[in-house]
């Protein structure tokens, strides 16, 4: 198995002095943060559309080995809600080719509101295209049942496992790649993960049988995704996983 783990995102301003030194220009700090992890989920395309210029920075930029997942538009999952999207979802794909080797998955997150419907999930696996790496994050409870897992497992999809309040906090295992999201479990986005918490995580992970992990913190409160992504790294590694 190879371990992917990293951050939702990477420029935040009140990581400096936390993680970025206070000496380090704006423009040097993605590539501080390459020097640390190997893997990013960039969320700025689910706010904006990228540019394909956009687009080939991101790989330009990247050293070797590294990998982007790509949160998808917000158009959509949130405003379109998945009907009538497939041309929409085919140009967004149009980025794999551009970022080649250095993508890792498309994330399509769905909003709290999105509760599940087999009319909806019908939708989601008639429109996502299984020869990419697809996780699927859903904000509502009404999704975690067998019926989804199923239809994901048929298709390759990956369901994203999420820790935060109010969700279940399981690894779910969908196809050869898990995916998961680790917001902060008592409080959005605020958690520092104990060291046992962390140590559940890759237990899990090393027990899913899963060929790839993704695994991504989005806790950026006083840099707690930073902390928490080196502790699960040393943690797996110390279990004897490839974290690449």
């Amino acid at each position: 198995m190879q371990v992917h783990v990293g951050c939702s995102g990477w420029f935040y301003w009140h990581w400096r002095g936390l993680f970025y030194p206070d000496t380090k220009r704006t423009d040097t700090w993605f590539r501080h943060y390459t020097e640390n992890f190997r893997t990013v989920e960039l969320n700025a395309p689910f706010y904006s559309w990228p540019k394909l210029a956009t687009a080939k920075g991101w790989r330009r930029n990247a050293p070797e080995g590294f990998r982007y997942s790509v949160k998808v538009n917000r158009l959509i999952t949130h405003e379109k809600r998945l009907v009538q999207t497939r041309m929409l979802i085919e140009e967004f794909y149009r980025f794999a080719e551009i970022l080649g080797p250095k993508l890792g998955c498309f994330l399509f997150q769905f909003p709290p509101s999105y509760r599940y419907t087999p009319s909806r999930l019908q939708s989601i696996v008639r429109q996502l295209d299984p020869q990419f790496r697809n996780a699927v994050e859903f904000r509502h409870s009404s999704w975690w049942r067998a019926a989804v897992y199923r239809r994901f497992a048929e298709r390759g999809l990956a369901f994203c496992s999420v820790s935060a309040p109010r969700l279940p906090e399981e690894l779910i295992k969908t196809s050869d790649v898990i995916y998961a999201r680790l917001h902060g479990r008592s409080r959005w986005y605020r958690h520092d993960y104990s060291e046992e918490e962390l140590t559940t995580w890759a237990m899990k992970i090393r027990e899913s049988g899963a060929r790839e992990a993704w695994i991504y913190f989005d806790n950026d409160r006083d840099a707690f995704a930073i902390k928490n992504a080196r502790a699960l790294i040393r943690r797996l590694r110390e279990m004897g996983l490839d974290v690449v």
